[in-house]
């Protein structure tokens, strides 16, 4: 298990900058916010940390609009916090991901702003331009992600140009050799500073199809994993065989570096898809996010049909990246109506199954949604759909509004929570009030969520067994009487996992070695383990 790469060993902690740690008071989180907690990510347990983009952007879509991708925006900080911050995290035996944004720039970037100008200009056949079919009808029927034509015209062009996501974020033209070229530079500049790898937005959308031809019509309105929505199958414009050989010239990119610098991809499709992009688990993407977990119905049958999902299509030398929440998703502590023994449990499978868990900021203190209605959003996407009610959001169960789950972390009980100055108003409301879940008080209790995530990050440490090792799913029987179990073995080390996702007691006959680390009503004895409602653990065992 030691000579494992570290990248299939770790446990990952997402960062939105803005809304960590403000160090200067205007309540804006930033980069030497980031340096200043550094040790309380360590201290929990984490070995890398994933930070969203702090690159320079007019922060229309808080910096997934990049207008200079080697310049740190200012509220920010500077380019020397950036290198400052990859050095402090290396001086911790801490890994560093910077995210990358390889589709789209800002609109206000110089490359936009001097293509837009003309057709024949140095940098003309850096977007996807195309003429449209005639007075205002776009080039062809390719949508947006988010819904809402692409295509968007600009009149100095006289000419209409593509954006996969908001209008202000102008896809670039990887067709174009000088585009790709330029992005490659990118890359190696912040891996020559030390950067231990990327994580890849929306990485299935770079390229599409060079014939321009029209999506076929669907019937699914909904968006579901960018494949189908809005009446729209996105035959054309995701997943094109030219992006996933990208994957694979970028991955030689990266084994050029020493130590080992890592891929983590943001992409959405069929499985069969994913593992394209993956390779053969060596010459691709290093990791991809998995989304099944996001999805969660609070029961063993769900999770056991997940696991044995990840083990029979992601066996090794596959790792599974293990993900319940992120900055464009709703606190899924809310959708178990803020029950911290239910959140132990989903903790427990996050921080023992099989793969490299991925944690975003908060979820370790049980921080809950915000309440910022859509027609106060500071989102572009939510103020997009400022005019539905929440009742039609909610029965088409639409996440609109991402400034809910992007509220200011919360490390004490004061009037802000410590994330800046008592009488300074953070960019965006605090999610709740600061003593229903902050760090300091949680530090302090032994039965906090917090202390549930340090207790199980140690074991992952200590034992590799729990780390990567293999595992085996027990039957599917058990699932359906409410219990989830698993064992993980190596090293002559053999250790079960059972979690009680019902709310009735359970007993499972069981020849028990000792109890590592349990929560809830666990109850072992000559030859059982009594399970208490929403309960669990992890035991080592001579057999089952």
């Amino acid at each position: 298990m030691s000579q494992l790469p570290w990248w299939k060993t770790t446990a990952i902690y997402q960062i939105y900058p803005r809304s960590y740690n403000d160090s200067n008071s205007d309540g804006i989180g930033d980069i030497p916010g980031i340096i200043a907690k550094l040790d309380y990510i360590r201290d929990l347990g984490f070995e890398t940390i994933w930070v969203s983009p702090f690159f320079a952007s007019p922060q229309g879509d808080w910096g997934y609009d990049v207008s200079g991708y080697r310049e740190i925006a200012p509220e920010y900080g500077t380019l020397s916090d950036a290198e400052q911050l990859i050095e402090e995290v290396h001086q911790r035996g801490m890994k560093v991901l910077f995210d990358l944004v390889l589709n789209h720039t800002s609109d206000q970037h110089p490359w936009f702003i001097e293509s837009s100008v003309s057709k024949n200009n140095p940098k003309s056949d850096w977007y996807i331009w195309r003429d449209g079919k005639g007075p205002g009808r776009p080039p062809n029927n390719w949508k947006a992600l988010p819904g809402g034509s692409g295509w968007h015209y600009h009149p100095a062009r006289d000419q209409w140009y593509y954006a996969s996501f908001l209008p202000f974020q102008p896809d670039l033209n990887w067709r174009n050799p000088a585009v790709k070229q330029e992005m490659f530079r990118i890359a190696k500049f912040w891996l020559d500073k030390g950067v231990d790898g990327f994580r890849l937005d929306i990485f299935h959308v770079i390229y599409k199809d060079a014939e321009f031809r029209d999506n076929p019509f669907h019937w699914s309105y909904l968006p579901k994993d960018d494949e189908v929505g809005f009446f729209t199958e996105w035959k054309y414009t995701i997943n094109q065989p030219e992006t996933v050989r990208l994957a694979e010239e970028l991955r030689l990119q990266l084994d050029q570096f020493s130590p080992v610098r890592i891929m983590l991809g943001e992409i959405f499709g069929e499985d069969s898809q994913i593992k394209k992009y993956l390779g053969d688990g060596h010459n691709r993407m290093h990791l991809m996010f998995l989304w099944d977990l996001m999805d969660f119905q609070f029961s063993a049958k769900y999770f056991w049909k997940v696991l044995n999902k990840y083990e029979t299509t992601y066996p090794q030398p596959y790792t599974p990246v293990l993900v319940l929440g992120n900055h464009d998703s709703r606190r899924w502590i809310d959708r178990i109506g803020g029950d911290i023994q239910k959140a132990k449990l989903l903790v427990l499978l996050q921080l023992t199954a099989r793969g490299v868990p991925v944690v975003y900021y908060g979820e370790e203190i049980g921080l809950p949604e915000g309440q910022i209605a859509a027609r106060e959003s500071l989102d572009p996407i939510g103020q997009r759909y400022a005019w539905a009610p929440n009742w039609l959001l909610k029965a088409l169960n639409l996440y609109v509004n991402r400034d809910n789950c992007r509220t200011p972390m919360v490390w004490d009980s004061s009037a802000q929570g410590g994330f800046t100055q008592s009488n300074v108003q953070p960019w965006l409301p605090l999610s709740a009030h600061p003593k229903i879940a902050n760090a300091a008080d949680e530090d302090q209790d032994p039965d906090s969520l917090l202390n549930w995530y340090k207790s199980l990050l140690r074991l992952k440490r200590e034992f590799p067994a729990i780390n990567n090792a293999s595992l085996k799913l027990y039957p599917p029987e058990l699932a359906r009487k409410g219990i989830l179990g698993y064992s993980r073995q190596s090293d002559g080390w053999n250790f079960i996992i059972l979690i009680n996702f019902s709310s009735k007691q359970v007993v499972i006959p069981q020849n028990t070695i000792a109890e590592l680390l349990t929560t809830g009503y666990v109850e072992t004895t000559a030859g059982k383990i009594t399970l208490g409602k929403y309960s669990g653990g992890i035991f080592t065992v001579s057999s089952i």
